[in-house]
């Protein structure tokens, strides 16, 4: 009985365990999106999916809370500023601004954030590409605003308005804020989910 049960337990692990998936179940669990919880707003085809199931399975209560406010919340009427939903674990960043010009703007990254990035009005461009393509360094990681700037080698833009969203993981450089055509105004929720 006692080895059923370690059985059933490692045979459930590995059912919940993305590194052992293959690329076809991994696209399934993505394409499905039971994970971001009903939201009506599609997951950009740039997000990492395997960083994100891991970080998913690891701490779904996180996510799960995550999305709920995302879904449950009247995005066009939030105020400008900090939301907490679980304090530092988890929060969100509002703020409204003018799209920049590519040339003014900075690749970033961060190391113990992901960034849900939501824009709830107007349209912009992100760049995303791997960190693995940072180029020269502009400011040197900040653990306490856990933030680095650099350039990119080959950056590459995706096109951010209200019915996509993206998520950035520390294996992933992005420069938000990039006009699409002209300079615009842009309502944006960030939210900060922390990695344990």
């Amino acid at each position: 009985m006692l080895l059923t049960s370690i059985f059933g337990i490692s045979k459930s692990f590995g059912q919940g365990d993305p590194s052992t998936w293959s690329a076809e179940k991994l696209d399934q669990w993505f394409q499905k999106g039971d994970w971001h919880k009903g939201w009506n707003v599609t997951p950009d085809p740039s997000i990492n999916k395997l960083a994100l199931a891991k970080a998913y399975f690891k701490n779904p209560e996180r996510w799960d809370k995550a999305f709920a406010f995302m879904k449950n919340t009247d995005l066009a009427k939030i105020e400008v500023k900090r939301h907490d939903i679980d304090g530092d674990n988890l929060y969100v960043l509002v703020s409204q601004y003018t799209t920049k010009n590519q040339e003014d703007a900075k690749f970033e990254a961060h190391r113990k954030y992901v960034d849900i990035q939501y824009v709830i009005s107007g349209n912009e461009q992100m760049g995303c590409v791997p960190y693995t393509l940072k180029d020269v360094v502009s400011q040197e990681y900040s653990d306490a605003k856990d933030i680095e700037y650099f350039s990119v080698k080959s950056p590459k833009l995706y096109k951010a308005d209200p019915k996509r969203f993206f998520l950035f993981f520390p294996e992933d450089a992005h420069m938000p804020s990039i006009k699409d055509g002209s300079n615009s105004p842009v309502k944006k929720a960030v939210v900060k989910l922390k990695l344990d």
